[in-house]
């Protein structure tokens, strides 16, 4: 079972940076075998690249858009379908927005594994650094939620790969 988890955002715009910092609390875990943790930041184009690889799934941790309650988490299962060349765009190399890469892991030639993204509502996402209160308040929860998402992925890998009982 090989799972990617990768945080994603901008630490210089205020809760974007949330992907990070999930990743920084989750160095501290002892990660199932399989499972690489990487704080990509704002370098999408590394993640498609990345992505090429064999990855039975891709655990992205990400700010969400300031719509919802701020710090409120979400878990989110990716429909592949719908996901990829949103608006017919590309390959971009400047993006780090989840569909941008998704698009350039296309352009790529690559296909997205199992695809679960992590996150919780940003406050705000204006020039700063430092997450507000109420994201600060929800790193923990995405880092506990993150591993049990993982276990239950490795299960599942598990599982599938054993086939039915004889």
């Amino acid at each position: 079972m090989r799972v990617l988890i990768a945080g994603v955002g901008n630490i210089f715009l205020e809760d974007d940076g949330f992907g990070p910092e999930v990743v920084r609390a989750l160095q501290h875990e002892i990660l199932p075998s399989g499972a690489r943790l990487v704080d990509y930041g704002i370098r999408g184009v590394h993640l498609a690249y990345d992505l090429l690889e064999s990855w039975d799934a891709l655990v992205l941790i990400d700010a969400l858009p300031v719509t919802g309650v701020p710090g409120k988490l979400a878990i989110v299962e990716v429909d592949p379908e719908s996901e990829g060349t949103q608006g017919g765009r590309g390959f971009d190399a400047h993006s780090m927005h989840p569909s941008s890469v998704f698009a350039s892991l296309q352009a790529l030639g690559g296909t997205l594994p199992r695809t679960f993204v992590v996150g919780a509502h940003a406050k705000s996402t204006g020039d700063g650094i430092g997450l507000s209160a109420e994201m600060r308040d929800s790193v923990g929860q995405a880092a506990s939620a993150v591993m049990a998402l993982v276990r239950s992925i490795d299960v599942d890998c598990d599982a599938t790969t054993l086939g039915p009982e004889v």
